[in-house]
């Protein structure tokens, strides 16, 4: 039996909620199947009419999309101030997001690519499914090591 006041619950998300957090931040793990096998990449993004917009350029990420078109990204964050943290998947189909129109235009001024030049690529990650969750960190087992000062820095 579980105490809820111990370890507590997740709490489910709305999509609404998710496609909120999305817009909050900037940053998220890409999963592509890469011969076979799952692989994960960084990579920062935004949100558009309820779909993701990031760039890429050639290598194993786009061989990887050309090859398959199913990824998926999760992104989160925790807040030891606040005492909570989150984490939105989305799943669905990735699709090359075009080239023109002043939107589109904005979203690449707005990914500047880690790596420099080269990352002229503009994908769209088109939801299948966005799913969330929080987390309500204040629970004393809801963590088992305690927050210093480098962890929190690291986490925020």
């Amino acid at each position: 039996m579980t105490d809820k006041n111990i370890v507590p619950e997740a709490e489910v998300l709305e999509p609404d909620d998710c496609w909120r957090l999305l817009g909050e931040t900037t940053i998220g793990r890409l999963s592509v199947i890469v011969n076979s096998h799952p692989d994960i990449f960084p990579v920062n993004f935004a949100v558009d009419n309820k779909t993701i917009v990031f760039r890429t350029g050639p290598g194993t990420k786009q061989w990887a999309m050309e090859d398959d078109a199913v990824v998926a990204i999760e992104c989160d964050s925790v807040s030891a101030e606040f005492e909570i943290a989150w984490s939105v998947v989305v799943k669905g189909t990735v699709e090359d997001a075009g080239s023109e129109g002043p939107r589109l235009d904005e979203i690449r001024r707005a990914l500047f690519p880690w790596q420099g030049v080269g990352q002229d690529h503009l994908f769209r990650i088109v939801p299948a499914s966005v799913t969330g969750r929080r987390f309500d960190l204040s629970a004393p087992m809801s963590l088992q090591t305690p927050l210093n000062d480098a962890t929190r820095a690291g986490l925020e």
